[in-house]
């Protein structure tokens, strides 16, 4: 019954998401038609495919399929494990769980080749998603198995808001295994974390998921603590499936601790949520728990005009909600005293909810038929007895139908918590999935850093151009006077004329390294005059062979700073090639797509082991590193000895 009340649930989800823009995949596709490098064009292919799950499954399949085919040809192992997981969301959207499971396993396959930063965090993504694919499968044992290997990854990787996200979802899988102490237990862990970060949502969903937990147990008064610490972290503008669900189980720990009136609160609250959001599932349980709370107001008449009501709207009723519907009409009229009209319904509520899961006794409907017929024939004493089993069986039914609430409070949750994990999933993706590998106050002072160092080259620059060259040039002007007072001699003339020749030179030395501590262009023009000259400098020099390309750098104006920290990274790869790499030729694209700024430089020389990187101490790699971190930004180096080198970095200027 919950698994099958879950999968009209994922539903709601697949509903949920919304449509991908068709400007943003007008832009990849015209992206795609130029020339990218290796890793940008398997990242735009990516972010394609995704922008297009809810506009053209078709065509989103063949472009992770081609995806994943360019990458594995270009040796892209994260790459390709990446377009495969993210594949895996659109054979989960279709139900297709086997063909999710396989390619899932495939994304493992190549992580297990990658030697990228982010590779054992996007490893721990793909056992948490096998753990949802097993779940959707019904082999909870394994969903477990697979949770935990996630959760293994999280702690050592230090991930508290994954590793929070991971102890919910393994709880709600312990609640599907009617397990409710070890689902307490996670959501206990998940609260640990969540007073750790602080955050507002992860406190309401920790809290939650332990009321859940308590509810399930039947320990109404401590899940009424817990739903009241919840209460102080609620936000209406949390996803309204999350916003249903609060109410729901709140107003079930009031309707158990006999709250009548703060339940009715709880579930009008549901219904005018659900009626908004045109959530039909979530107006259907709170009309019929409205109705449940009217008949223990011994509000007889009014709880049976509002199921009939239901009844006769919704000829179409999904099972859980006939279960539920059925059970109230039976119990309303057993405790208005009519026993004649509670049996009938009582006996359809058997027959349904014996279809979804065998949790009942099948014996019960002919039990009460029994007990009908011998209140008609036997004396007082068999009619006390009689009673005393329909109390039993309205206990046993009271605790089922707890448990068909709950498991749909639950999967409410549990779309919420994935609805936000793809939002955010597929928000870090198409932001080229910045690496944060340095805390805020290491970026602080880097930028500081930086900062300084570009204050103290602009104040030389200036020091040289209008101080040194100014004398300089003063120098050469009295010189020529000089010379036109004097008489020499040819030998002298010739010796004058070159120091003269010398002292031109000198000046023309110190306008150029004047102009490289702070290049005139970048602050008068921008940064794309400014690379644009800097590269035909360098080949005009005849150094190194280097070819420029520009896309969408017309936009807004980038910050001064930025400007600046991205011409010194260009400066020092460019540098690098003609050091030590003994290039002939090279090419620096940069492009920008609104905020999103991706810069590729490569050049055909010696090329090296990338790893050698991860323990140098040399200046030029660690300025580099720096100022992407300033940045914020992720780098990707592709390089093999004798095979020249590519640098991708991408980052955001916003």
């Amino acid at each position: 019954m919950k698994q099958r009340l879950l999968a009209v649930c994922l539903w709601w989800l697949w509903a949920y998401q919304a449509p991908a823009q068709t400007p943003y995949i007008d832009s990849l596709t015209q992206e795609l038609k130029g020339s990218l490098a290796d890793t940008s064009r398997a990242y735009s292919m990516m972010r394609l495919g995704i922008a297009l799950e809810t506009v053209d499954t078709a065509l989103c399949s063949r472009t992770y399929n081609e995806g994943i085919q360019f990458a594995s040809s270009k040796g892209l192992d994260y790459q390709a494990a990446l377009l495969y997981f993210n594949r895996a969301y659109l054979y989960i959207a279709r139900a297709s769980y086997q063909e999710a499971e396989k390619t899932l396993d495939s994304a493992l396959v190549f992580l297990g080749r990658s030697s990228h930063v982010n590779t054992l965090f996007k490893t721990a993504s793909v056992y948490a998603t096998l753990s949802e694919v097993k779940r959707h499968q019904g082999d909870y044992q394994q969903a477990v198995a697979w949770q935990n290997k996630a959760i293994e990854l999280y702690i050592k990787l230090d991930k508290p808001a994954s590793l929070l996200t991971a102890y919910i979802n393994q709880a709600s899988v312990f609640k599907d295994l009617n397990e409710f102490v070890k689902e307490e237990e996670y959501g206990r862990k998940a609260l640990a974390i969540a007073r750790s970060t602080g955050r507002r949502q992860d406190l309401f969903s920790a809290h939650f998921t332990i009321a859940l937990a308590l509810t399930m147990q039947n320990q109404y008064q401590k899940a009424d603590d817990h739903i009241d610490s919840s209460r102080k972290y609620y936000d209406e503008n949390y996803a309204h499936q999350a916003v249903i669900s609060y109410h729901l189980v709140a107003g079930l720990i009031d309707m158990n601790l006999n709250r009548l009136a703060s339940a009715n609160e709880h579930f009008t609250k549901t219904g005018q949520i659900a009626e908004q959001a045109k959530d039909v599932f979530g107006n259907i349980q709170a009309r019929l728990q409205l109705a449940r709370v009217l008949t223990l107001q011994k509000k007889f008449r009014e709880g049976e005009a509002l199921l009939l009501a239901i009844q006769k709207e919704r000829a179409d009723l999904q099972m859980n909600h006939q279960v539920i519907l059925l059970d109230y009409l039976a119990r309303l009229y057993e405790e208005w005293g009519d026993a004649k009209k509670a049996l009938p319904y009582y006996k359809k509520y058997k027959e349904v909810s014996d279809s979804m899961s065998s949790i009942q006794n099948k014996q019960y409907a002919s039990n009460l038929e029994v007990q009908y017929q011998t209140a008609q024939k036997e004396a007082t004493i068999q009619q006390l007895e009689a009673d005393k089993k329909f109390q039993q069986l309205n206990i046993r039914q009271k605790n089922t139908l707890n448990y068909i609430l709950i498991g749909g409070a639950v999967g409410l949750l549990v779309i919420s918590l994935l609805t936000y994990r793809n939002y955010r999933h597929k928000q870090k993706l198409q932001q080229q999935r910045i690496n944060e590998l340095e805390t805020e106050q290491q970026l602080t002072a880097a930028e500081a850093v930086l900062k300084g160092e570009e204050q103290e080259r602009t104040r030389l620059a200036k020091d040289l151009h209008d101080g040194l060259g100014g004398m300089l040039s003063g120098i050469k002007y009295s010189l020529r006077t000089v010379k036109e007072n004097l008489v020499m001699t040819p030998a002298n003339a010739l010796a004058f004329e070159r120091s003269m020749d010398m002292l031109d030179s000198s000046i023309q030395e110190m306008r150029r390294v004047a102009h490289n501590m702070m290049p005139e262009t970048l602050v008068k023009f921008g940064l794309d005059a400014a690379l644009k000259d800097f590269c035909n400098d360098i080949t005009q020099s005849n150094a190194l062979q280097v070819t420029y390309q520009s896309i969408g750098m017309n936009g807004p104006d980038i910050s001064q700073t930025t400007t600046i920290t991205i011409y010194r990274i260009v400066q020092e790869l460019i540098n690098n090639a003609i050091k030590h790499a003994a290039a002939r030729t090279s090419i620096v694209q940069i492009s920008r797509t609104g905020d999103k700024v991706s810069l590729t430089v490569e050049d055909d020389g010696g090329g090296f082991d990338p790893a050698i990187l991860q323990g140098t101490k040399g200046l030029g790699w660690s300025n580099i590193q720096n100022r992407v971190g300033y940045l914020k930004g992720n780098t990707d180096i592709r390089s093999e000895p004798g095979k020249g080198t590519s640098v991708l970095i991408e980052f955001e200027t916003a």
